[in-house]
Parts: structure tokens; sequence; C-alpha cells
């Protein structure tokens, strides 16, 4: 296992740690429906939560994880928040983006710096440094997320954060970060 950014090969895997309380869900298995639904029917149960609102999170959480594993995502996280009786949990999506010759973190930032620029939205796009490599970071008020350089210029492992109750700040945050600084390859 390696720590730092100089590894050249392409890893294997990576390791990250998450918090217990946050649900686990396999993208790459076909039960990841069930998981989901287990998730919802956990976090709504012995408390007075609308059917229409049990729904709707089950609606809401399944088109996410349905377009992550389009994207190639590989695990969805959440961490249950109970607020007015909705089921609005914070999330981790971990998705690989693969790409032969990737670009360097720095054209990686100048590219979604045009796209945001085209698009009129108000994120803050920037690079950091994590124990795992150069990650480019875009920033709104309710979701962080991070494009990690992989070893071997195979691409990047992304880490798409959502917090929709308390934002992207505060403990929440510091959270988040913490949890993408865990991150470390498998050579």
């Amino acid at each position: 296992m390696t720590t730092g950014p100089d590894a050249k090969a392409p890893p294997k895997d990576y390791r990250l740690l998450v918090p217990r309380d946050w649900f686990r869900i396999d993208l790459t298995q076909d039960r990841w429906r069930a998981q989901l639904k287990t998730f919802v029917d956990h976090q709504a149960e012995g408390k007075s939560v609308p059917a229409e609102a049990k729904q709707e999170a089950w609606a809401s959480l399944r088109n996410t994880a349905e377009a992550g594993v389009r994207g190639g995502a590989l695990e969805f996280f959440l961490r249950p928040e109970l607020e007015d009786g909705s089921i609005m949990p914070a999330s981790l999506i971990v998705s690989l983006f693969p790409r032969s010759g990737a670009l360097a973190p720095q054209d990686l930032l100048s590219s979604f710096e045009d796209k945001e620029q085209r698009n009129g939205h108000a994120a803050e796009l920037s690079t950091v440094s994590l124990p795992a490599g150069e990650a480019v970071r875009i920033l709104t008020p309710t979701t962080m997320d991070l494009y990690v350089h992989m070893p071997g210029a195979v691409g990047y492992l992304v880490l798409a954060f959502a917090v929709p109750i308390s934002g992207m700040s505060g403990p929440m945050h510091r959270l988040c970060t913490s949890i993408a600084e865990s991150l470390r390859w498998i050579i």
C-alpha cells in the first residue's frame, strides 16, 4: 500500500475511512436497490415520517444512485439526518473517472473553470493537496466534489459529498474533508 502521490503504477484499489454511522451501499452489485430501500425503511421506522416523504426520499436517492451507476459510481454512503419529518441524508458517492493519459489536476481545473463560466454557476474551484495526491475541488453551499488524481495517470477517483440540511460548512465540511484526507491507494 502506498500513502503518497509518488507511486507510478496504477492502483489496484483504494481505502477510504468513513464513519460507522454512514450506511454503505455497494453500487457494483445488483442488490443496491434493496440496500437503498432498507436504508429508507430503517430511517423512517418508529418516526412520524409521512408516507409521501418516505417515497420522495426513496425516489430521490434511487435517482441519485442510478445516475451514479451510469457515471461509474462504485459506492454510495448515506448519513442519516432527519428534520421536520423528511429524510434528507448527507451522502458520499465514490466514482471512477477513468482517463488514459489523464489531464493533470491544473488542466482539469481549467476545464472546470471554463465550464463554470459558461454555465454561470457560483461554485468555488481550486486544487488541493491530499495525502493520496493532488485533487480538484468544486465547492458549493451544499456539495463538495473532489477529483483525486490517481497514480499511473489512469484517471481520477471522484468523491462527491452532498449535505442538503446543514450545508457544506462548519462540522460537516470538516468531516467530509477528513474522509477525503483518509483516502489511500492500494498498489
